[in-house]
This record gives structure tokens, C-alpha cells and sequence, in this order.
């Protein structure tokens, strides 16, 4: 366990900031997915022939390409399109992008395609029923969003998102391929000093079990919050 302690001797404090840095970067790439992915179910439930194109378009690109290849895409295909703009005005050199700007930018690309989905069904689940009902009653749109449409459509869409998070919190390992210090690099540089994988691959894997447990404890919390004043079925009922 020294391998694992704080201070000069040890790599804890090193593990702790990559997982910090893991964190922070689920965040970024799950709010950006979820902007992503409001728009993008917006798309494929729109009236427009072409905004259906668009998001059925996207959603199916992404989800059937490996999210490796996604972020191989957006590095090295971003530092290529920069460099080619910076030739025009003369710069030659290399031109390398931060790898945590484009883990979020990739990451959340990847979970809007999902959070589409999710998000597209949730709007459908909701009755149309209490739609044309707050409509006679002359509720405005924007009332009727607040009242009716987001609370239930975050009701029916919460378990789905939950499991985006989990994916879009596990795809954080394949940002390590960019040089950006998170968990799966910071335990790759420690085993590689130490020779010791098993411990540091171990430690990576506890660190990702814990985030995962923590957060599907809050998913359950948020939806028996999003789920109060719902009747639910009795136990042996049907």
C-alpha cells in the first residue's frame, strides 16, 4: 500500500487529482451531450423533413462508429483543420489542441447521440392527452413546458440518462490515447515507474466502481424526486 499513500514516497496524490481531472471531465462532456442531445431530439421530432434527416443522420454516424476512432477523429482531424486555417495567414509549425478541450468536445459528441434518444422517447412517452388538456385551459407554451412537459419528460427520461452518464464516465478512460492525466494514464505512467500494473490497475478500477456506485445512488435519488406524486402499482399488482 506505500505504492498508493500521499506524499513524495507514494502515488495517491497523483491518482486523486486524475481522478479529479476524470471527474471534471465527465461533467463537461455530459452537460455538453445533454445540450447536444435536446437539440438533436428536437431535430428528429420536428416537422422538417430535413431536421429529421439531420438528427437521424447524426445519431446513427455516431453510435455506429467506435468512440476511439471518434476521438482519433476530432484530435488529430482538429489539429490538421487548424493547421491548414494557420497556413493561410502564414504559421507552419505544429499546432496541438488541449487534450481536455477535445476529450470534452468528443466525449459529449459521442453522449448526445445517445442523450437523443433518450430524451426523443421521454418527449413521447408523455401523454398527448395532458398536452391538448393544458392547451384548452389556455396555459401559455411556456407554462405548459414548466408545468407539464419537464417534469415529466426529466421523469421518463432520468433512468436513461443515468446510464449515459455511466457510459460517458467510462469512455473518459479512452481520452488517456490524447496525453490528458486521467485515471487509466495516471495509473498506465505509475505501473510503467513502479512495475507494479496490478496494483495501479487495480486502484484504477476501485476509483471507477466508486464513481460509478456514487453516482447511481444520486440517478435513484433524482428519480424518486422526479417521481413524487406518482401513483405506483401496489407490490403483487399488475
Amino acid at each position: 500500500m506505500e505504492l498508493l499513500s500521499f506524499g513524495d514516497q507514494g502515488w495517491g496524490d497523483e491518482m486523486f487529482r486524475a481522478a479529479f481531472t476524470t471527474l471534471l471531465l465527465s461533467v463537461s462532456a455530459m452537460l455538453l451531450g445533454l445540450l447536444i442531445g435536446t437539440l438533436g431530439a428536437a431535430a428528429k421530432l420536428a416537422n422538417s423533413l430535413a431536421l429529421r434527416a439531420v438528427g437521424g443522420t447524426y445519431t446513427t454516424i455516431v453510435r455506429g462508429i467506435p468512440e476511439l476512432l471518434i476521438i482519433y477523429l476530432l484530435f488529430f482531424g482538429g489539429s490538421g483543420a487548424a493547421m491548414s486555417v494557420a497556413r493561410v495567414f502564414g504559421y507552419t509549425g505544429y499546432i496541438e489542441l488541449n487534450a481536455f478541450a477535445i476529450g470534452t468536445l468528443a466525449i459529449g459528441f459521442i453522449s448526445g447521440a445517445y442523450s437523443t434518444e433518450v430524451l426523443r422517447g421521454a418527449f413521447l412517452a408523455v401523454p398527448r392527452g395532458q398536452i391538448e388538456a393544458a392547451k384548452a385551459c389556455g396555459m401559455s407554451g411556456l407554462l405548459l413546458f414548466r408545468r407539464i412537459m419537464f417534469p415529466q419528460v426529466a421523469r421518463y427520461a432520468l433512468p436513461g440518462i443515468g446510464n449515459v452518464w455511466q457510459l460517458t464516465l467510462k469512455d473518459t478512460a479512452l481520452i488517456s490515447v490524447t496525453g490528458l492525466v486521467e485515471i487509466m494514464r495516471q495509473a498506465n505512467v505509475a505501473a510503467g515507474s513502479t512495475r507494479s500494473p496490478f496494483i495501479f490497475f487495480l486502484a484504477a478500477a476501485v476509483i471507477y466502481l466508486a464513481l460509478t456506485t456514487a453516482s447511481n445512488q444520486g440517478f435513484h435519488r433524482a428519480e424518486n424526486w422526479a417521481g413524487r406524486g406518482v401513483r405506483r402499482p401496489a407490490a403483487g399488482t399488475t
